[in-house]
């Protein structure tokens, strides 16, 4: 059977999709060598896509000169939640609060690189390939991650990222993640007559080379879509998670993890937070998505003991400026500040200093605290990884895991 043009052109989603998928995933079928025991690590990162505000996130409610650069813009300490004499965090975040109360929340501040780029895009791709501002890659960190560690192997680690599309960060030289934003909508889409006919027909039929590469990319991703789906359905997470897009990605997030399916990284996004006008309505509803998902899938990760095995990650690519705007809001700034969360930790607490609002760089924060010491950090010490053969470099490791 030939393929028209226009049928060709037809596949495309499909296609696209495939084309994300790592070789690995072709391992799938064979399901009964990846049982995965007790204290298999797993890393979530949530990406905070536009610029989170970090001074409103996590508060200096004792600074003087914290309520003097936002005057209308500034959270009392009254309305804050208290986690120190001198810090609060934002009130929308009651369960990341308790997480920190108990001794399950990290908060890393003044996080950045050097000469740092305001841009959303340019900022993002330096966070995603864990490049210096001046350097231009085209594989990201974690990419590189399953190019070392998933290539050749006998049971392969993985990772996905519940969303539509791959981000850059998931993409190696030799392997990729593979990216769905919903596993019965990908089974679905697999299972359409039009695509199970063309995979018929690639075993009956033989086609021109470029045509055949499409045909085989198709087959490996229905029998890794109809896997993915089938691993969801095996422990079901059964926790109250919010609707909505983040809710439905932590509870197939939570589903997989207590599969037996070996995935070692997920990465889901939430956003935007590009706060430059009306910052506190937008900052406290997407805060609000964000802290019932955290709730519902870090009970469910203790309820099943699979707590001390998954360190949560947060990230935006920069923070906001120090001073308020005209418009209610904050426009791009540096540094910025990350949670890390889970049962694992060895440190907890606020880690290092709050910024130093005293001491700026023309209105915006110094970072302290290199972001690739951090990923250095979460490959070697959580992930078992050799951190420099994936960045390329030596930094200085940290010591919360």
């Amino acid at each position: 059977m030939l393929i028209k043009r226009k049928d060709f052109i037809v596949t495309g989603s499909l296609a696209s999709a495939s084309l994300m998928m790592p070789k690995f995933l072709k391992a799938f079928t064979n399901t009964s060598q990846l049982l995965v025991p007790k204290g298999n690590k797993v890393l979530v990162v949530l990406q905070m896509s536009g610029g989170n505000d970090g001074l409103n996130t996590v508060i200096p409610y004792r600074n003087d000169l914290y309520f003097k650069n936002r005057p209308n813009l500034a959270i009392h300490k009254n309305d804050a939640i208290g986690l120190t004499d001198e810090i609060g965090i934002h009130p929308e975040l009651s369960a990341l609060a308790n997480l920190y109360q108990e001794g399950n929340m990290s908060i890393l501040n003044s996080v950045g690189y050097p000469n740092p780029d305001r841009s959303h895009f340019r900022s993002m791709d330096i966070w995603h390939t864990a490049a210096n501002s001046n350097e231009y890659l085209t594989t990201g960190w974690i990419g590189r991650y399953l190019d070392a560690q998933c290539h050749g192997c006998d049971k392969p680690t993985q990772a996905l990222e519940l969303d539509d599309i791959l981000s850059l960060s998931m993409k190696g030289e030799l392997e990729k993640a593979i990216a769905f934003k919903d596993a019965n909508r990908l089974y679905n889409t697999s299972q359409a007559k039009y695509f199970k006919a063309l995979d018929v027909a690639h075993h009956q039929d033989h086609a021109e080379a470029p045509v055949d590469y499409l045909y085989k990319t198709m087959t490996e991703t229905i029998s890794s879509a109809d896997y993915i789906f089938k691993q969801t359905k095996l422990c079901p997470a059964k926790g109250d998670y919010p609707k909505g897009d983040l809710g439905n990605s932590f509870r197939t997030i939570a589903s997989l993890i207590l599969s037996d399916i070996n995935t070692k990284v997920y990465y889901v996004s939430l956003g935007s937070f590009d706060t430059h006008v009306g910052q506190q309505d937008k900052q406290k509803r997407l805060f609000k998505d964000m802290n019932a998902a955290i709730d519902a899938f870090t009970k469910d990760m203790k309820a099943n003991n699979r707590f001390d095995d998954v360190l949560l990650m947060t990230f935006s690519e920069f923070g906001r400026r120090v001073a308020a705007n005209a418009s209610g809001g904050t426009d791009h700034g540096t540094a910025n500040n990350m949670f890390m969360i889970g049962g694992g930790l060895k440190q907890k607490g606020i880690l290092n200093p709050m910024p130093d609002l005293s001491d700026l760089q023309d209105g915006d924060l110094k970072f302290t605290t290199d972001f690739k010491n951090v990923y250095a950090t979460v490959l070697q010490n959580w992930l078992g990884a050799d951190y420099k053969t994936i960045l390329g470099k030596e930094y200085e490791l940290m010591n919360f895991v």
